[in-house]
């Protein structure tokens, strides 16, 4: 089990080192062995309708790729490099005008080369997600280890 100040490290750090992350503005809000919890703040460029003020898909999955690639590295309670091998998005209602984005993921599987990612995305209320997914993640080599 990995000590709290790994955790701590990544969180602080992740978005940080993530320069899409850092330019969309995004937070992590939470960081354990079970999960990740993160958010994106309201941006009129995200809009991918103007005329009914609905986000573009392609923010919301930004987020939710970006939180589930972390819940995989704070599963694996270490650091490491990983890869999206599967990333599958079910859009069940538009992100509206005005509102934030948040996104939760947990990693419900991990085996010594792949991590199996659950996440979803909500505004205002996480029992209403905007989407869910399911998602796998390669993984690599610890930096500078085996």
């Amino acid at each position: 089990m990995a000590q709290k100040g790994f955790f701590e490290a990544l969180r602080a750090n992740f978005t940080q080192a993530i320069p899409h992350a850092r330019d969309c503005g995004m937070t992590v809000e939470a960081l354990d062995q079970d999960g990740a919890r993160a958010s994106l703040p309201y941006r009129d460029a995200w809009l991918g309708d103007t005329e009914r003020g609905a986000y573009h898909t392609g923010v919301i999955t930004t987020l939710v790729d970006t939180v589930s690639g972390l819940a995989a590295v704070a599963a694996a309670a270490r650091f490491e490099t990983i890869a999206t091998l599967d990333l599958r998005m079910d859009f069940l209602r538009p992100a509206r005008r005005g509102l934030g984005l948040r996104a939760h993921a947990t990693c419900y599987r991990l085996t010594p080369s792949i991590a199996f990612v659950r996440a979803s995305a909500w505004q205002d209320d996480e029992a209403q997600p905007v989407a869910v997914s399911q998602s796998t993640f390669m993984r690599g080599t610890v930096p500078g280890g085996k």
